[in-house]
C-alpha cells in the first residue's frame, strides 16, 4: 500500500507559544526608565575615542538610550557606519548619540 504525504503534517512540531507578547513585556520591564542625559563635552570626548577605536567582531558592552530608557547589550560589532553615526552589534542598531558608555573586551 502506498502512503500520501500530508503537506500539514509538519505544523504539529512546530513550537506553540501560549504566551505570545510575553517575553516582549517581560523585556520592556527590564528597561530603567529615564530621560536621555545630555553628555558633557568631556564624556562626549571619550565616547567618541571609543568608537574610533572599535573595529568589526570586536567584543562590547555598550548602554545606550532607547524609546524611554537605558539598556545594556554585549556582543560583537557586525558594522560602524560613521557617515550615518550608527553602530550594529548583533542585530541592534544604534545612533552614536544616544550612547553614554562603551566597554571593551
Amino acid at each position: 500500500m502506498e502512503k500520501k504525504s500530508n503537506p500539514n503534517r509538519a505544523r504539529q512540531f512546530l513550537p506553540f507559544n501560549s504566551l505570545r507578547g510575553y517575553y516582549d513585556l517581560v523585556r520592556k520591564q527590564e528597561i530603567i526608565k529615564a530621560k536621555k542625559k545630555v553628555l558633557a563635552d568631556e564624556e562626549a570626548a571619550i565616547i567618541s575615542d571609543k568608537l574610533n577605536m572599535l573595529k568589526r567582531g570586536m567584543l562590547v558592552k555598550i548602554k545606550y538610550y532607547k524609546d524611554y530608557g537605558y539598556i545594556e547589550i554585549e556582543g560583537m560589532v557586525a558594522n560602524i557606519d560613521s557617515i550615518f553615526h550608527k553602530i550594529t552589534i548583533v542585530k541592534e542598531i544604534i545612533n552614536f548619540d544616544d550612547i553614554i558608555n562603551i566597554d571593551i573586551y
